[in-house]
């Protein structure tokens, strides 16, 4: 394991850092108690930017060793890369309580309430990176000693899944019969961090940047029988979540609020006290149009039109036919009289032309 080790610092040494958390995944293997191979293997992930696997590795660094100011350090720097400067923030001041001779911490603290305070609109100054991207993480190789314990590496051996409500979302770990003193769950900002680490099986670690932002005080976690169920407090509350985990490409969604009421057509100002029922008021016309008096032309037209209205096809090529041949002066209903030959006809004396509509 020694040797892993050194040629994992080695390789960071060289810039080949792919090969660094490589030989780390090899040294944690072996011995997985190894606060600092966590803290080591961090800062190999942050140089790929690998930010949430940083993370998750600086944090079981400090569960191994709470007093490893590196460990807060590198936990640090990839929150904020990750803009979970809250997060960072903390952090970064714990470290700096054991560090106090280490004046990358005032600087990176400096800056997160600066980034913070942009946030929150209390100032328009934009946030500088450049001192994230110039900090020299190189450390000067350490000797570390080595417990000669075989474990395999660790499996996702649980499955997990996630529904959403307006104002929480719900992540589910199907996890039978797991001691509640084997599960620790941290929340970032952003940041879902789990470990299910029980005596003889395979450690189960889950991590992830989430899709939105939380408010880690008002999330909660509970150890169940079969699962283990994680309600995360949304930090926009209404806004709705298209996967679990953040990417970049999906675009966010907000979730439209409907009001348990009926909803209602747009008011406008009126001097109408009461809503309007316009189906009431159609049938009221349509009522009226029906039982409207009529005298004289008017009414035998709209006779006709009604008789037409209501009739079936033969009826109506029957009046079609009738009043046409005969020049408006015949209407007949009766196809079989009609069809079979021309309706001839003509107005008597002293009767004007009507003209009929159907």
């Amino acid at each position: 394991m020694a040797d892993l080790e050194r040629k994992a610092k080695e390789a960071f040494i060289d810039d080949h850092f792919e090969l660094a958390v490589d030989l780390y995944t090899q040294a944690i293997a072996l011995n997985p108690t190894n606060p600092d191979l966590f803290a080591d293997r961090a800062q190999a992930n942050i140089k790929l930017n690998n930010l949430t696997e940083a993370v998750a590795d600086a944090s079981r660094a400090i569960e191994l060793d709470p007093s490893m100011a590196k460990a807060y350090l590198r936990k640090g720097i990839a929150c904020m890369k990750l803009e979970e400067y809250q997060t960072a923030k903390a952090a970064l001041e714990a470290g700096a309580s054991l560090a106090t001779e280490e004046p990358r911490f005032a600087n990176l603290i400096k800056e997160c309430d600066e980034c913070i305070a942009e946030e929150t609109g209390e100032t328009k100054k934009q946030a500088v990176e450049a001192p994230l991207n110039t900090l020299s993480l190189k450390e000067e190789p350490e000797d570390i000693s080595s417990k000669a314990s075989m474990v395999t590496p660790s499996k996702s051996k649980y499955r997990h899944e996630f529904y959403q409500k307006p104002e929480e979302v719900v992540v589910t770990i199907f996890a039978k019969g797991i001691p509640a003193s084997s599960v620790t769950v941290d929340f970032g900002e952003q940041i879902l961090s789990v470990s299910i680490d029980v005596p003889g099986e395979d450690a189960y670690h889950f991590q992830t940047r989430l899709f939105g932002k939380i408010t880690p005080d008002k999330c909660k976690f509970y150890v169940l029988s079969t699962k283990v169920e994680i309600r995360l407090t949304k930090a926009e509350s209404g806004l709705h979540w298209a996967s679990l985990e953040y990417n970049q490409e999906t675009a966010v969604v907000k979730r439209i609020t409907v009001s348990s009421e009926i909803a209602q057509r747009p008011t406008y100002p009126s001097s109408m006290s009461k809503r309007v029922d316009w189906d009431k008021i159609e049938a009221e016309v349509k009522k009226e149009e029906k039982e409207e008096k009529l005298d004289g032309d008017a009414a035998l037209n709209k006779f006709f039109r009604e008789i037409y209205q209501d009739a079936d096809e033969d009826t109506r090529r029957a009046m079609k036919k009738s009043f046409v041949e005969s020049n408006g002066t015949v209407l007949s209903t009766n196809w079989k009289e009609v069809g079979t030959k021309k309706v001839e006809g003509s107005p008597p004396d002293g009767m004007e032309m009507r003209k009929w509509e159907f």
